[in-house]
């Protein structure tokens, strides 16, 4: 099965699955630089590859405009869902996850994009979307 996001014809009536961009994105805080994420930066871009995996957002300038949450936010794009999970899941990624996780608490996520056309209100039509 195609897995995507709803997409809208012309005619703003039929739906249909179409495959889209998916992301790894991470939060991270409580960094705490040294060997561990020297090692883990220096090995991550060669894991990315093999899927065509890039960084969106790695660095730069960032700000917390709500909530109470410090750290940075990593954004790495991949062509599909299922691309980024076999990224996630590969030996590769598996042998450096373990120097970031020991260097900075994080939480991590794996998400598709949504459609160009996405309203706020087309999550309601997905009955397993807030499980």
């Amino acid at each position: 099965m195609v897995r995507g996001c709803l997409r809208r014809n012309t005619a703003g009536r039929r739906r249909e699955f179409a495959p889209v961009t998916a992301y790894a994105i991470a939060h991270m805080h409580n960094i705490h630089p040294g060997e561990g994420v020297g090692e883990y930066l220096g090995a991550i871009d060669a894991t990315l590859a093999p899927f065509s995996g890039r960084f969106i957002v790695h660095g730069g300038r960032q700000r917390v405009v709500e909530g109470p949450v410090d750290g940075i936010v990593v954004v790495i794009e991949f062509p599909d869902f299922a691309t980024v999970q076999r990224w996630y899941e590969s030996s590769a990624y598996q042998d450096i996850v373990g120097l970031r996780a020991a260097n900075t608490c994080s939480v991590a996520v794996l998400a598709e994009r949504c459609a160009s056309d996405h309203r706020a209100t087309d999550v309601l039509a997905e009955p397993d979307h807030y499980r």
